[in-house]
């Protein structure tokens, strides 16, 4: 019959692997699906549409939220590496984000028909004004990728969240140490700027950045910047770079070159100047290297945790 064509229209589709991001968000998309399929099957059984008309695809009050999407327009877009970018949000009047340290927001794109979602962590600080910030890598192969690249400025996309994050408190852990390969320095990033904005904030910080070579470093000024703090200590580890000689001599004392491994674990380890609290953040290979590391360095899980 018409009717029974017209509810199965109406029902929620069920999300494809594609768009969920992996990142174990609350809610996840499946977690929404599941929401509004039960909503379906309610309004269905008493035949009521207008059960359904709390069903909202995107929200328009342009105010980040975890259930729907909201659009932000693009202000900048800046190329940092040769793969590289900073993208720059606007928000409406001077809002801020409503984000705590280190949580990620979902981006959702349509590639082909097909719709990817993804997560990112802002890099902005957390009391930005009027706008945030997002680093991206975009890959050769990558769907959101193609998605990203046609980006300029005045375009909207669409983000939700936030989720996730490191429950960071001033002065809990003595140090910390931070691992962070390529983007996974992202959250990091306002970690350690709340850190320093805090004058009472004691914590010492030790923050690997590893990166292939020295060209895809991102955000040089910024690391450079940070480094200059009493309890802030930078170090790259550069797994393509075969000599220190062609670096700039500010970084040939705190730059290794070729991988993090199991020795150069123990010796950054060794040398934190408290028994350090561990956040990693890279690909999945990655963070797995680093707990065996840091276990054979005397690092308990329980001391650790990964974005």
């Amino acid at each position: 019959s018409d009717n029974e064509e017209d509810w199965l229209a109406l029902r929620p589709q069920e999300p494809s692997p594609s768009q969920c991001c992996g990142s174990g968000c609350r809610p996840c998309i499946y977690d929404v699906y599941e929401k509004e399929l039960a909503q379906w099957e309610r309004a269905k059984a008493v035949q009521d549409k207008s059960l359904l008309m709390g069903k909202k695809e995107q929200s328009n009050n342009s105010e980040l939220n975890p259930d729907t999407f909201t659009a932000f327009s693009v202000s900048s877009v800046e190329q940092l590496t040769e793969d590289t970018y900073q993208y720059k949000f606007e928000l409406p009047g001077n809002s801020s984000l409503p984000l705590s340290l280190g949580q990620h927001i979902v981006l959702r794109g349509v590639v082909n028909g097909l719709e990817v979602q993804r997560a990112y962590t802002p890099i902005s600080p957390r009391n930005a004004e009027g706008y945030f910030e997002v680093l991206i890598k975009c890959y050769e192969a990558g769907l959101m990728s193609q998605y990203i690249k046609t980006w300029k400025r005045g375009d909207v996309v669409f983000w939700r969240g936030p989720f996730g994050g490191f429950p960071y408190q001033p002065n809990k852990h003595g140090e910390l140490l931070m691992l962070a390969s390529g983007t996974g320095l992202a959250p990091m990033i306002p970690i350690l700027q709340s850190i320093t904005d805090d004058e009472e904030d004691e914590t010492f910080v030790t923050l690997v950045c590893c990166f292939p070579t020295f060209d895809k470093i991102y955000l040089k000024p910024l690391l450079q910047d940070l480094a200059r703090y009493w309890n802030i200590r930078v170090f790259y580890v550069l797994s393509q770079e075969t000599s220190l000689e062609k670096l700039p001599w500010s970084y040939q004392e705190n730059t290794y070159t070729g991988r993090l491994n199991e020795d150069l674990m123990k010796t950054i380890v060794n040398s934190c100047r408290r028994k350090p609290f561990v956040l990693i953040c890279g690909s999945s290979a990655f963070n797995e290297d680093m707990n065996r590391y840091l276990k054979a360095a005397g690092i308990e899980e329980n001391s650790c945790f990964v974005f």
